[in-house]
């Protein structure tokens, strides 16, 4: 496995790779040299599957900030090692593995606090995928500390997910206890929504109800079989209407959509909780009652990235397997990097849940 590896990465001098222009905001299918040989703690890796997230459209549109300079994007990718730098020692060559894109410099308060999300002295900078070349491409120099080995059991194709599930992990913790019974409403049925409906499916949850505008989304989160009850924003208003004591113990924003978020907030129960998880664009402004949140004693709690939550993400995937984690099931469609414009244009129309680049040979 070793000498394949080693002889696949030596025969290809170039690499193909999705490359983004700020300035221009442009996408274009480049060659590019492979990524030099790693320093004593990184590692190069042969990327299997790359994912696009909702926070690659934003920076694609200009809404979400990136790299002054061209970059290659993708921030959600899983992949097989092909070569570690000489202080490498809890990877190999031939080690399947999922990266998580974030870091901090380790050195200011919040790294020291455990809350290296937060850190401001350069870790945004560092962000695979972002600031740093990413996974749309054949190969990736990564910091070794953010790769983690697959056991055996999780596929290259299922750790595709481990970065939204990492996210998720993170949202689950700032959120719990949710009480087995709970009424629960999540926001928007693409692949964060999805991805969140399997955990409360596996976790026991049966009363939840997605709000989704678009019928190809509504379709595909049936696939999931979950039972929940999957409706349009308007079906959701009208039921509020017809009985004004109907409402919610948790809502889950999945769509970044503040004025949903800001309709919601009429719908949660006494003592309930709106979970900001979606990325809304830095414009992107709602109304909050200070009173209604003071009379029902409303909590409103966000949630970045996924601090320290890979191995949570792992052991959820695990845990869900084919049962949940089937591609076609969560409207997951995989493409070329030559086909970047159609996967673009199936996620705006809604067609998939998500797009996933498949190099794995």
């Amino acid at each position: 496995m070793e000498v394949r590896l080693i002889s696949l990465q030596a025969a290809h001098r170039i690499m193909e790779a999705i490359q983004f222009d700020p300035e221009n905001r442009k996408l274009s299918l480049i060659k590019t040299p492979l990524p030099p040989e790693p320093k004593k703690n990184e590692v190069v890796i042969r990327v299997a599957y790359s994912g696009i997230c909702g926070t690659d459209l934003h920076i694609v549109e200009g809404t979400y900030p990136c790299r002054k300079m061209p970059v290659i994007l993708g921030h959600e990718f899983s992949g097989v090692v092909t070569s570690v730098g000489c202080d490498v020692t809890h990877l190999r060559q031939g080690d399947n593995v999922a990266v998580d894109p974030n870091s901090g410099c380790l050195t200011c308060d919040a790294c020291h606090s455990g809350n290296y999300h937060h850190c401001s002295n350069g870790g945004v900078d560092k962000i695979t995928g972002i600031y740093q070349d990413g996974g749309w491409a054949e190969f990736c120099l990564v910091p070794a500390d953010q790769v983690h080995k697959l056991p055996k059991n999780i596929s290259l194709q299922q750790a595709g997910l481990t970065e939204p599930l990492s996210c998720i992990a993170h949202g689950w913790d700032r959120i719990t206890p949710i009480a087995v019974g709970s009424r629960i409403l999540i926001l928007g049925a693409g692949i964060i929504g999805n991805l969140w409906a399997s955990i409360l499916h596996l976790q026991g949850h049966r009363r939840v109800t997605v709000s989704e505008p678009q019928e190809a989304r509504r379709n595909l989160l049936e696939k999931l079989e979950t039972g929940f009850d999957i409706i349009t924003p308007e079906e959701l208003q009208t039921r509020r209407a017809k009985d004004s004591s109907w409402g919610v113990d948790l809502v889950i924003d999945c769509s970044g959509y503040a004025p949903a978020m800001e309709e919601a907030l009429a719908l949660i129960n006494p003592g309930g909780t709106l979970c900001i998880f979606g990325v809304s664009s830095p414009k992107a402004t709602m109304n909050v009652s200070p009173y209604l949140l003071y009379k029902n004693e409303l909590k409103i709690v966000a949630v970045k990235v996924n601090p320290f939550s890979f191995p949570k993400a792992l052991g959820w995937i695990d845990a869900m397997g084919s049962r949940y984690l089937d591609y076609e099931k969560l409207g997951i469609k995989a493409y070329s990097l030559s086909q970047y414009e159609e996967a673009l244009q199936a996620l705006k129309e809604g067609r998939i849940a998500k797009a996933m680049f498949k190099l794995e040979q």
